[in-house]
């Protein structure tokens, strides 16, 4: 690592350290700075293992890999230089607050009890306006005050590196520098693009723009990271000039800075706005009803060029903020209703991380939604990834789920999967959804069956679009056929917590084929076919009936479901009874909620219930599944535990869905910023348990 990053580590350290923040409504274990895409996902490490305790000044911003992605900031203060993000090498300004919503992190600095600095990192979620939610471009807009009532002669910058373009810091760099409109701009790109391909999991194909305002207070200037950093540091502007030498990443580590003169700023309010983002022509490579190839991103049918995709995302800032600040506004009001405030540190910290996880693509005609599944297997649209979202698509837009589900229905309708249940998903390796022409994808078959039957009424009823299942029930007859067959006494088999091995007879997961059944019978009422809807809702109502027999340790105290059928001494989380309730289908007794919501306490540790008796480990998503149909008094127990976790955890990474129930810590498999957070947005769709 270069020296300059090195060189001021200990005083930066000691700076940010002597800074008293706080930190509302919690201090996660990483702050989103630009979460909006799996390749624009840039994060502060904040958690003691390995965090500087959540100090924007003092630690370089990192992709969710953990790589640097370098993005610094100063500002010069009466002709005093300092820093307030990443570490370039001078005096750190004293950080006094922290806060997230669900699209915003915003800082307070204060600056020798001269100036103010409020800095808010904004990656917007419009999740009903596609045009605005197709860019892949995320806001950071830095506002200074005087707050000494005194007139300061302020200038601010920023720059990024070139560590954004590629996971394989010896590649070569280009860049050129221009303007559109009202926006200046660096442009910086691998100089050898490889299409549809990662380095360390960030993607080496498209463009990285890192704009501001045209304006006369503007100068620019490209170059080595000590040259541009140190001409504003020593002259509170830049050369404006561009760096011809190409060279690799990590040569002399080229930056590409902006500076703006503020002038004398007093108590009013004077800012600055910078936008980040990249461009990809196309977005991934699709093997659907016709023949394997790329699928464009979908800000293609909405722009002619990517020079009028950035001017319109720059410009657009007020309202881009009204809109999400709607959307924050939306998620406080319900969340709080709900769970008041240790519920809604969980279901703001999720959002972007929940839909930054995805990639609209394809034409405003034909969209699909396209997700990784970050951290974990780098699967495309996995379906047990999916699942445990689909409260936040839910949520948010119900088209979104319909979107995320489309590949996988198009491939499979068109015939090109050959096996007789549900596929795991839609590619072994994002951004290449190349499907399983073979049937050799990770077989999950009765968990996959039953999550697709499920989603597919999910989204239909909040839709209202009955019009999706008369389009697709042929197939989920054929899924449904599985789970009639395997439901009752589930083969020896992998669930979706594949982490924790295969296991005959799974109480939880003979539920869900059992729910996946009922639901195909409401699916087949609304549809027209009702000789299949009395079939089904009958096999599902003697399934459940055995099912309380065969998964319920009676004699227990308290009584509670078990890991496997017999098991009488084991136990887990029943998060799969989440669908029953959210669809409204009547099939499990109430008797079973209850009893499990009486359980549920015995058995938990000071940061929330294991997921079984095999580990002392849990899921952040299922226990938001399981906290949603539990009784009023256990939910909040739930959501004490998960905010107290959020607050303590030493994990530093983007939120984890994996950790100890015990220390908090991860339990030797790191699943990090993961899409299935979008699951903490289960209780807003069931509040009557």
């Amino acid at each position: 690592m270069q020296l300059f990053r090195l060189g001021l580590l200990v005083a930066s350290f000691i700076a940010s350290a002597g800074a008293q923040s706080t930190f509302t409504p919690a201090r996660p274990p990483a702050a989103p700075l630009a979460v909006k895409s799996p390749y624009l996902s840039t994060w502060l490490n904040i958690g003691s293992d390995g965090g500087d305790g959540g100090y924007l000044a003092g630690e370089w911003p990192v992709f969710w890999e953990n790589q640097i992605t370098g993005w610094a900031g100063m500002i010069r203060v009466d002709g005093q230089t300092y820093t307030w993000m990443g570490l370039p090498g001078s005096t750190t300004v004293n950080q006094t607050a922290f806060e997230y919503t669900s699209t915003k992190s915003i800082y307070t600095m204060n600056i020798q009890d001269k100036v103010e600095m409020n800095i808010t990192f904004m990656s917007p979620i419009t999740p009903t306006d596609y045009k605005r939610q197709s860019l892949v471009f995320s806001y950071l807009n830095v506002e200074v005050s005087s707050l000494d009532g005194k007139g300061h002669n302020v200038q601010v910058y920023a720059d990024i590196s070139a560590e954004w373009v590629s996971g394989d810091r010896d590649t070569i760099a280009q860049w050129d520098y221009g303007t559109t409109g009202n926006v200046a701009y660096h442009k910086v790109y691998r100089q050898v693009q490889l299409e549809f391909s990662e380095i360390n999991q960030q993607g080496e194909w498209g463009n990285w723009y890192w704009a501001t305002d045209d304006n006369d207070d503007m100068t620019y200037q490209s170059g080595r990271d000590i040259v541009v950093r140190g001409q504003f540091a020593s002259n509170g502007t830049l050369s404006n000039t561009v760096d011809t030498d190409f060279r690799a990443i990590n040569d002399d580590w080229p930056v590409f800075g902006f500076s703006s003169d503020l002038g004398t700023v007093d108590s009013s309010p004077v800012s600055t706005l910078f936008s980040l983002g990249l461009t990809q022509e196309e977005a991934v490579q699709f093997e659907g009803a016709s023949a394997y190839g790329p699928v464009k991103s979908l800000w293609t049918s909405y722009f002619n060029s990517e020079l009028d995709a950035l001017s319109f995302f720059h410009n657009d800032f007020e309202d881009s903020a009204t809109i999400s600040g709607a959307f924050d506004s939306q998620v406080a009001k319900d969340s709080l209703a709900v769970g008041g405030d240790d519920y809604l540190t969980l279901t703001s910290l999720s959002a972007r991380q929940a839909i930054g996880a995805t990639q609209l693509a394809g034409t405003q005609d034909k969209m699909y939604l396209f997700l990784k599944e970050i951290s974990s297997d780098g699967n495309v649209n996995t379906v047990d990834v999916i699942f445990p979202a689909y409260p936040f698509f839910l949520y948010s837009n119900p088209e979104l789920l319909k979107l995320v589900m489309r590949p996988l229905y198009e491939n499979q309708e068109a015939g090109k999967y050959p096996n007789s249940w549900a596929m795991h998903d839609m590619g072994s390796s994002y951004p290449n959804a190349t499907g399983h022409n073979d049937g050799n994808d990770e077989k999950m078959p009765l968990e996959e069956c039953g999550n697709m039957v499920i989603m597919t009424l999910a989204y239909a009823l909040k839709a209202s679009d009955g019009n999706y299942l008369d389009a697709h029930y042929n197939l989920l007859k054929k899924w449904t056929t599985y789970l009639v067959d395997d439901a009752l006494y589930p083969a020896n088999q992998i669930s979706t917590d594949d982490f924790a091995g295969a296991l005959a007879n799974q109480t939880n997961l003979a539920l869900k084929g059992m729910i996946g059944i009922q639901a195909m019978s409401v699916i087949a009422d609304l549809t027209g076919h009702s000789d299949d809807a009395a079939n089904y809702s009958s096999i599902a109502h003697d399934y459940i009936s055995k099912w309380q027999s065969l998964g319920v340790a009676k004699d227990a105290n308290p009584p509670h479901a078990t890991l496997s059928y017999g098991n009488d001494s084991s136990h887990g989380l029943l998060y799969n009874l989440y669908a029953d309730a959210q669809l409204g289908l009547g099939l499990v007794p109430d008797s079973v909620y209850q009893m499990q919501s009486n359980f549920y306490p015995t058995v938990a540790n000071k940061y929330g219930v294991p997921l079984d008796t095999r580990h002392t480990y849990t899921k952040l998503d299922w226990q938001c599944f399981t906290a949603a149909i539990a009784s009023s008094d256990t939910r909040a127990t739930f959501f004490k535990d998960l905010s107290l976790w959020v607050n303590e955890t030493p994990t530093n990474r983007p939120l984890t869905d994996l950790y100890d129930t015990i220390s908090g810590n991860y339990p030797g498999i790191t699943f990090v910023a993961r899409p299935v957070v979008g699951g903490t947005f289960a209780p807003l769709l069931v509040t009557s348990y």
